[in-house]
């Protein structure tokens, strides 16, 4: 007999984060992924046998052209997705250098402050993230 948690996707992200290089000020970086006409983090599926942690920051590489220095782990989320659980673990991570370049997989990138990112997500589960990483930074 197999398990329920055999049916459930696991997948990972982060919630990316950097200094405004105008002002200084805390910057959440959000993408948008035109096959759901949505704006979320950069996450996605783990590979077999990946580590979460090492798939979240191939996640932000891949959507986002960026490094990132993961800090604090957040709260997983967990939902249905397509009729499958998924359990989708999220870390805070600081940008590093790199450049966004477009793909089919997600076609905009932005930079918002907290409150402007809390209000584009699509997802409203997606906004506690926000929180999280503001308590994580302290900032809350």
């Amino acid at each position: 007999m197999t398990q329920a948690n055999d049916l459930t996707v696991h997948a990972a992200g982060c919630v990316l984060w950097r200094r405004s290089p105008v002002d200084g000020e805390l910057e959440i970086c959000l993408i948008h992924r035109p096959k759901y006409d949505d704006w979320s983090h950069p996450k996605g599926k783990l590979k077999r046998g990946e580590d979460a942690l090492a798939g979240a920051l191939r996640e932000v590489a891949e959507e986002t052209g960026h490094s990132a220095q993961p800090g604090a782990e957040l709260p997983t989320l967990r939902y249905l997705a397509n009729g499958r659980p998924k359990e989708v673990r999220y870390w805070a991570a600081e940008a590093g250098p790199g450049t966004f370049v477009p793909s089919t997989e997600v076609d905009r990138l932005l930079w918002l402050s907290p409150t402007a990112a809390r209000g584009r997500l699509t997802q409203p589960r997606d906004r506690s993230l926000v929180d999280a990483l503001l308590e994580s930074l302290h900032l809350a």
